[in-house]
């Protein structure tokens, strides 16, 4: 295994980590929630965790639905072209991908530093420890897009989604 397959597997296992955690809370959450709300007591803080949560959620599987094709892949024209057009068109949009992700990392990273001066209402948490997933979500894109785009030049992937390989 080379050094940018064992980088994959572990960018991706650690996306996979932070996903199932990110999910686990969110269901916990909403279980207090519901129960709080049943009971006649329900803490004002779950709403805003979830919502803490679901960003998490998003930040860490991007990166990984992007891998799997799950975030966007158009498949229906490109797959049906004849050689080397596919592979052309799946470069082309892993590196457009991978290039606006880059493009909007500083802007990102601006907005999150903006939430060093506020805090959330009900859990008093700094804002700026949640605006971070925009700039995680931008920076995981990049990173899977840059890797397909490295596989794809180095002939060590066809560049096609790990979904699409799973199911044929």
């Amino acid at each position: 295994m080379n050094a940018l397959e064992r980088l994959t597997n572990l960018v991706s296992a650690l996306c996979k980590v932070g996903v199932g955690l990110s999910f686990a809370l969110l269901i916990v959450v909403v279980l207090v929630q519901v129960i709080g709300r049943t009971t006649g007591a329900s803490p004002v803080w779950t709403e805003e965790m979830t919502r803490f949560a679901l960003l998490y959620l998003a930040a860490f599987g991007v990166g990984l639905s992007f891998r799997s094709g799950d975030l966007v892949n158009v498949d229906v024209i490109c797959e049906n072209l004849p050689e080397p057009l596919p592979w052309v068109l799946r470069l082309v949009s892993a590196f457009l991908t991978g290039a606006v992700a880059l493009i909007l990392i500083p802007h990102a990273w601006k907005f999150t530093s903006i939430g060093k001066m506020q805090t959330s209402p009900a859990m008093g948490i700094r804002m700026d420890l949640i605006h971070i997933t925009v700039t995680l979500l931008l920076a995981l894109l990049f990173l899977f897009a840059a890797l397909r785009v490295i596989n794809m030049l180095a002939g060590r992937s066809n560049g096609l989604p790990l979904k699409a390989r799973e199911e044929d």
